[in-house]
């Protein structure tokens, strides 16, 4: 057995380890971040999050603390020994005194699969009932754009996240996310008797930059150098752009699709540029912040085990999740 079947086989994740408290484990997590800190009588610890596709974990190294301060990076895939234990309310990983309880792996010696979750929904038959909805537009001009833009960017989409941490956050992420808020913005639409050719098509199209924005590696989802540079926002409105020079996609139909993708956001202090200033991107933007909101939620009540989750920075609360 070489060593990535041994540690596929073997290795706990984060959400098995409260059920192996104080117990020795060996596993593999990533380094999300560390400090180097004092406590109280002068001695150096490091404080470490680790993670892996379940969760994270606090890890806490009282006895090699700055040599593997030195040598451990952010991103860096790492084989711990140590006992989980609960601290202050909190799983954590107290890490073993031998020298070797820390070691940085290479890539070829860890399980990817540890790191990278993927959609419950299969991304092919996803991508099926996108090109299905498609065919609903009456709009034959952006029916026919939309149908060369997906089939373009296919085998990108079919593993693309839409976030790393956020929501939607693991392989076929971004097509679910996509599929969700065009059926609900189809409904509000109608609601509403606003374009519904026009909404459809932008909540389609609303983050198809995340397709450039992230990268799948073996270690998990990082962001691209792209993506750190533009963002998704500016990055989907060239993709569109470049596709709509092709199509010859007339100027204004191009003008309200980019404003839609310009403004999903909502509030300058959010990452967009404008603000939604037709009700077809007012629309977008809500539908997609709920789908968003809800959809972490949900994420969070299916894996807190108590009555109430830990506290959310991104949604800014706890969960209670009784009943649920």
């Amino acid at each position: 057995m070489n060593l990535g079947d041994k540690l596929k086989v073997v290795m706990p994740l984060v959400e098995d380890m409260e059920k192996m408290l104080n117990k020795d484990i060996e596993t593999v997590l990533k380094v999300e971040s560390k400090r180097l800190q004092t406590a109280k009588d002068g001695k150096k610890f490091l404080l470490m999050t680790l993670s892996d596709r379940t969760g994270t974990v606090r890890a806490i190294d009282w006895y090699n603390a700055e040599k593997n301060d030195s040598e451990i990076n952010e991103g860096n895939i790492l084989i711990i020994k140590g006992k989980p234990v609960i601290f202050d309310g909190r799983l954590q990983i107290n890490i073993s005194k031998e020298e070797n309880a820390v070691k940085i792996l290479k890539d070829g010696e860890y399980d990817p699969e540890r790191f990278i979750r993927k959609s419950k929904r299969n991304p092919e038959d996803m991508f099926r009932d996108l090109l299905k909805f498609i065919e609903t537009i009456s709009d034959n001009e952006l029916k026919e754009f939309l149908k060369i833009v997906f089939r373009s960017l296919r085998d990108d989409l079919l593993v693309a996240p839409a976030a790393v941490k956020h929501h939607h956050a693991y392989i076929g992420g971004l097509l679910e996310h996509s599929l969700n808020v065009a059926k609900m913005v189809d409904f509000v639409s109608k609601l509403y008797g606003v374009n519904r050719d026009l909404a459809v098509s932008g909540a389609l199209l609303h983050d198809i930059g995340k397709i450039r924005e992230y990268v799948v590696k073996p270690s998990g989802i990082e962001v691209s150098t792209e993506g750190e540079l533009k963002g998704h926002i500016v990055i989907g409105v060239e993709m569109i752009r470049s596709f709509a020079r092709k199509f010859k996609l007339s100027k204004n139909k191009l003008l309200e699709l980019e404003h839609i993708i310009i403004s999903h956001h909502g509030e300058m202090e959010l990452g967009s540029p404008v603000i939604p200033k037709t009700p077809e991107a007012l629309i977008v933007h809500f539908v997609e912040n709920m789908d968003s909101k809800v959809s972490k939620m949900l994420e969070i009540v299916q894996n807190t085990d108590g009555d109430w989750s830990e506290y959310d920075r991104s949604l800014g609360r706890r969960i209670y999740t009784v009943g649920r």
